[in-house]
């Protein structure tokens, strides 16, 4: 733990540096991406080179909109130099909330504005090689059904909040009272905007709230049809689908969903992404409950949110990656992207109880994606209102400690940052078979199986299929390698110090060692 401490302020200010983009040898240079399933030994994101790619990152909310419940803002702008600060960690992937209510704010009219911003933003990722997962977001469907002033709920209820998601146009509530019992999801106006989505019951121009929905889809995948920086189209956040029917009909939603964003894709003459779709939400609480299968393509990529622990101060568990790796096999074994995780930042650093470091092992051992919740947090976000109404003084997560009495942003957490600042590799030639990192010996260690590199078009794609792993600013500052199977390595500077170790496959296979000297 010493040592770790040690780290901790250096690796603190090496993460505000900016350095040139283009110092790092993979920078701008975002492959396709596509899905091999199997059923048998679990899904891979594989690029256009035939890499296995594995997507590490973190959660932003700066285009997403909130019900505003506080004098302060819900959320805080994407900051300049906050996609070089992102890539010093060594990810490559944000997750980026998008709100129906901001893509459609009027029946069947689209605002090609936000479109834009959103499309700027992706550039600004891609220019720090961050891919970016377009995820449509919704907490207890929308903005809209925020208790009406002066509305009376019997005690213990209390008035409903608001949140994210769905436009007031799209909310048919029927008039029913919007009081709550702790549970966000479980009000009566709530539980019924969800049944009007399911049942795709008409609204505004007598057209059907889900099929506007899917609509929607069809225009953003159009979009961003030719952009390779964009990994995949998260289907929906953390539906509200309880019952069997319930799950039924949301995979009937997605069957319709995937398919307008190929649509969308084809008239915009562009490519196939990844289509990530999640379980209920009460997979957040519960840790299971996949929904039916439903018909879609190769592409697709299971998405649930791996919490365990993560609420109650309890450990992450192994079985908690394995239920989420058996449940994608009944999709014919999807690849698995655990599209949110995280605790209190308290957990992190020497001073924690090591949840995020396991957490981080047990995503290399699976192989899954994961994109941390989240970089930074307002508190006027509707997750804080119910503290402020107890007169509690809320705590943010994030990677930036904020100050809720004034929604001053005081910092990085840099005990936080510095946990989550580890080697692991992006991107394996053929199958990555193992891969593991020890924090405290700094030793890196990778094996896979390479395809063949004989012959004129195997030497050109092995020529292409370059393993990369990223590896974070070392105490010595020197690395020493051990490779077999691999040609000679390359080893190129990242945003705060970091180093990318490249090499080229020579088919079969091979193994990475990475120590600090």
């Amino acid at each position: 733990m010493k040592r770790a401490r040690l780290l901790l302020p250096v690796l603190a200010a090496m993460w505000l540096l900016v350095v040139p983009a283009a110092q790092a040898a993979d920078r701008g240079a975002l492959s396709p991406l596509h899905a091999e399933p199997d059923a048998v030994d679990g899904g891979r994101i594989v690029d256009a080179r035939g890499r296995q790619v594995l997507l590490r990152g973190v959660n932003v909310n700066a285009l997403a909109e909130y019900w505003a419940g506080t004098q302060y803002p819900t959320v805080f702008a994407l900051e300049p130099r906050d996609p070089a600060r992102m890539a010093a960690i060594g990810w490559n992937t944000v997750r980026l909330l998008l709100s129906w209510s901001r893509v459609e704010p009027r029946p069947g009219v689209y605002d090609e504005a936000y479109l834009a911003e959103v499309a700027a933003t992706v550039r600004k990722l891609r220019r720090n090689g961050l891919y970016t997962i377009i995820d449509m977001h919704q907490d207890a469907w929308g903005p809209a059904l925020a208790a009406r002033e002066g509305e009376a709920c019997t005690p213990p209820a209390l008035p409903g909040l608001g949140w994210d998601g769905a436009p007031a146009w799209a909310t048919l509530d029927g008039a029913l009272a919007r009081c709550y019992s702790g549970l966000r999801e479980f009000n009566a106006a709530t539980q019924r905007a969800w049944e009007a989505f399911f049942t795709d019951e008409t609204g505004p121009g007598e057209v059907g709230i889900q099929t506007r929905y899917v609509a929607m889809w069809r225009r953003v995948a159009r979009a961003f049809a030719r952009e390779s920086a964009v990994a995949g189209f998260d289907l929906m956040n953390e539906p509200a689908a309880f019952s069997a029917s319930d799950q039924s009909r949301l995979s009937a939603m997605y069957a319709r969903a995937l398919a307008a964003i190929r649509e969308g894709e084809r008239a915009g003459r562009g490519r196939r992404h990844l289509v990530l779709f999640e379980p209920s939400v009460l997979f957040s609480a519960v840790g299971r409950g996949a929904p039916p299968d439903f018909a879609r393509d190769r592409d697709v990529v299971y998405a649930p949110h791996l919490y365990t622990g993560g609420f109650d101060g309890r450990p992450i568990t192994e079985a908690a990656f394995a239920v989420a790796r058996d449940e994608a096999r009944g999709f014919g074994g999807a690849p698995v992207l655990t599209g949110e995780w995280g605790a209190d930042p308290d957990r992190a650093g020497p001073a924690g109880d090591g949840y995020f470091l396991e957490h981080q092992r047990l995503q290399d051992s699976f192989q899954f994606g994961a994109t941390l919740w989240t970089w930074r947090e307002s508190c006027g976000d509707p997750h804080k209102v119910a503290d402020y109404r107890a007169g509690r003084v809320p705590e943010v997560w994030g990677e930036w400690d904020v100050d809720c009495t004034t929604n001053t942003i005081k910092g990085p957490r840099t005990a936080l940052v510095a946990t989550l600042t580890r080697a692991y590799v992006r991107a394996a030639p053929g199958r990555l078979t193992q891969s593991s990192y020890d924090e405290q010996a700094g030793r890196l260690e990778a094996t896979g199986v390479a395809p063949g590199c004989r012959g004129r078009a195997a030497r050109r794609r092995c020529a292409v299929a370059e393993l990369v792993a990223f590896y974070p600013r070392a105490k010595h500052g020197g690395l020493r390698l051990r490779l077999h199977g691999l040609g000679r390595a390359r080893v190129s500077a990242t945003p705060g110090g970091g180093r990318l170790v490249s090499a080229r496959p020579r088919g079969g296979p091979w193994s990475l060692r990475v120590t600090p000297r």
